[in-house]
Formats: structure tokens, C-alpha cells, sequence
């Protein structure tokens, strides 16, 4: 019982931070490997899936009432993601994807550094392409982190977002908004591959998706509330949080 309030406990703190800017996996994966140090990974990464598409998709929903999305063009870039997470998936049955270890800090250090140094980076919201080029960027992004997620995972949302804010002139609040649908395609390509493959926990998975729809809850309202520099703040320390974390986990663990 100890074990699943825990996990209840990390997952409504995940559903919080994943609802504002991406990178709930930082507390949820972590604290998952930590309660089954013995399962397979795998496993692991697909009963994370189970618990975090409920909360991806309820904020899906509360944004989607408020922010307004290029629907015309961001679902076939969703539909790429979704195949770029499928492809991850299946990857991650057959491949160790312990090599990216190393990498992942020193990337997220380079996104932290470049956000930091350009301060209104994603205060206003002001969009380079329309029409098939939008699509085709947001296609191209989906397919490269949706493989990503599927994959390994950690810091997917943050990588969405940052690259909606870099690539296609979004303010963090349309990024996050934006992110989201496309984090909820790649996450339930991801679950559907590891389910039909066994790897996936269920009853522990619906438990913690309780309370990641809880902490989904307040977390979207906070960003709607708030706006584009509170998005900003938060994709700041959870990038912060995601280096120390990663950085310890690949050099000095």
C-alpha cells in the first residue's frame, strides 16, 4: 500500500508538470525503476505510458477549449508523430537505448543555455510558416521526437515545446497547448505497441493515471491562468531539473 501511494503521490505531481511544459517522466520514470528495480525496463517505460496518456489527454482537452490550434494542420503532423512513436517503440523491444544517456544532458543543457540567452524566446506568439510549410515543419518534428518518445522518452514535452518556440515562432503558451497534441498521439502509439507486446502493468497504470488526471487538472489551469512567461518559468526548471537528473544518471551514478 506504501508502494502504491507513492507512485499515486509521484504521478499527481508528474500530471502537474507534464500539463504545463512537458517532462512529467522526470518524476514518474524515475520512481517507477526505483519501486521494481527488477522489472524490465520496458515494462517500466510502458506502464508509464498507461499512467501519463490519461493526463496528456485531459489537458489535451482543457487546452484545446482555450487555445486556439491550426487543427487543419497540426493533426497530420500529429498522425506523422505517431508513427515516428511507433517506430521508437518497436525499436526500444529490439535495441538498448542506454547510449542516449550520455547525450540527453548535454543536449538539454544546449536548449537551457540558448532559452536563457534569448529573453523574449516564446513571450509572443508569432508564427513563420502557414499552410503546408507549417505542416510539413510540425510533420518533421513529429516524426524526430515522436521516435524519441517512443524510444526513451524522457523530456519529450520539453523538446516539443522548445522546438514549436525555436522552429515554428510559437509563444510557450500555443507550444505547450500545441505539444500536448502531439504528446498524446506519440504517448498512445507508444502504449498501444508496449501493451500488445505484454510490457505494460495495468492495474498499476490506471492507479497512477488517477492521479495524473488530477494534477493534469491543476496544472493546465495554472498555465491558462498565468500565460506565456509563467510556461516559460516552468520550462526553465523543469529543463534545470531534467540535466541535474539525467547528468547524475549517465556520468556519475
Amino acid at each position: 500500500m506504501l508502494e502504491f501511494a507513492l507512485l499515486a503521490l509521484a504521478s499527481l505531481m508528474a500530471g502537474f508538470v507534464d500539463a504545463v511544459v512537458g517532462g512529467g517522466g522526470l518524476i514518474l520514470v524515475p520512481t517507477l525503476f526505483s519501486a521494481f528495480p527488477q522489472a524490465a525496463p520496458a515494462t517500466l517505460f510502458g506502464t508509464n505510458k498507461a499512467a501519463a496518456s490519461w493526463g496528456t489527454a485531459w489537458s489535451t482537452a482543457q487546452y484545446v477549449k482555450r487555445v486556439s490550434l491550426n487543427w487543419r494542420g497540426l493533426l497530420p503532423a500529429a498522425a506523422v508523430g505517431v508513427l515516428g512513436s511507433f517506430a521508437g517503440a518497436w525499436t526500444v523491444t529490439l535495441v538498448d537505448a542506454g547510449f542516449l544517456r550520455r547525450a540527453l544532458p548535454l543536449i538539454l543543457l544546449a536548449v537551457l543555455v540558448y532559452t536563457l540567452s534569448r529573453k523574449d524566446l516564446g513571450r509572443h506568439h508569432a508564427p513563420r510558416f502557414t499552410g503546408r510549410a507549417e505542416t510539413g515543419v510540425a510533420a518533421a518534428i513529429g516524426l524526430c521526437i515522436g521516435f524519441y518518445d517512443g524510444f526513451f522518452g524522457p523530456g519529450t514535452g520539453s523538446f516539443f515545446v522548445f522546438l514549436f518556440v525555436r522552429v515554428l515562432g510559437y509563444d510557450f503558451l500555443n507550444a505547450s497547448a500545441t505539444a500536448k497534441l502531439m504528446n498524446l498521439g506519440t504517448n498512445l502509439a507508444a502504449l498501444a505497441l508496449l501493451t500488445a507486446k505484454g510490457h505494460v502493468w495495468w492495474q498499476i497504470g490506471l492507479i497512477m493515471g488517477a492521479a495524473n488526471v488530477l494534477g493534469s487538472l491543476v496544472g493546465t489551469r495554472m498555465a491558462l491562468a498565468r500565460g506565456a512567461s509563467f510556461v516559460r518559468g516552468m520550462f526553465v526548471l523543469v529543463v534545470s531539473a531534467l540535466i541535474l537528473k539525467t547528468g547524475w544518471d549517465a556520468f556519475l551514478r
